[in-house]
């Protein structure tokens, strides 16, 4: 990714402790839960390794093969598991364009020149490239619908106890909400 090391390591710490979130999570009793979770660990992880300045590890050619096909799986089985759970869950959908986005950037990475050659960037007035700008449109609106949903809403005290770490609404919707604000950092310093 393009931009300041300290950028870079930011977008790392943030994704990865994230990541980390999302192994916590796999303990859910709920089966659906654990395979949100999973999808969204692979997510993060992912994601943490891309971010990591190109100043401190040169990665290898066939890393951007790898990375693209990780995500390629990873968006066939959320495809898959859309189908199969129908209408109810569109975040299947969402897993579907995050994986889709990151095949998107490690191809943009690994062509000669790296970043700056992908996608028609060919100087200061070229602009965004297509597919770029339409996910910085689908990333702005995802982070700000599930930012407004982590406002507080009036409404009567829970009787039982507190739910334990991975069960927690705000705590799944604040690991999205970071993880969309990520992908919108590295769509913008592609």
């Amino acid at each position: 990714m393009h931009g300041t090391a300290l950028s870079g390591w930011l977008l790392v710490a943030v994704c990865a402790a994230t990541g980390a979130y999302c192994v916590l999570r796999l303990r859910s009793d709920c089966a659906r839960a654990r395979s949100s979770a999973g999808g969204e660990a692979v997510m993060g992880f992912g994601m943490a390794a891309m971010a990591v300045p190109a100043a401190f590890a040169s990665p290898p050619s066939w890393i951007f093969a790898a990375y693209a096909g990780v995500f390629g799986a990873a968006a066939l089985r959320a495809g898959w598991l859309a189908r199969t759970h129908g209408n109810g869950n569109s975040h299947h959908l969402h897993h579907v364009i995050g994986s889709l986005a990151m095949v998107y950037m490690a191809l943009a990475m690994s062509t000669p020149g790296g970043h700056a050659a992908h996608g028609g960037h060919t100087g200061p007035a070229s602009g965004i490239p297509l597919v770029t700008g339409a996910l910085l449109v689908y990333y702005v609106g995802y982070v700000l619908t599930t930012g407004v949903r982590l406002l507080p809403v009036a409404g009567p005290a829970r009787d039982g106890g507190a739910p334990g770490w991975g069960a927690r609404p705000e705590l799944r919707l604040a690991c999205r909400l970071s993880m969309g604000i990520a992908m919108l950092a590295m769509l913008l310093a592609l």
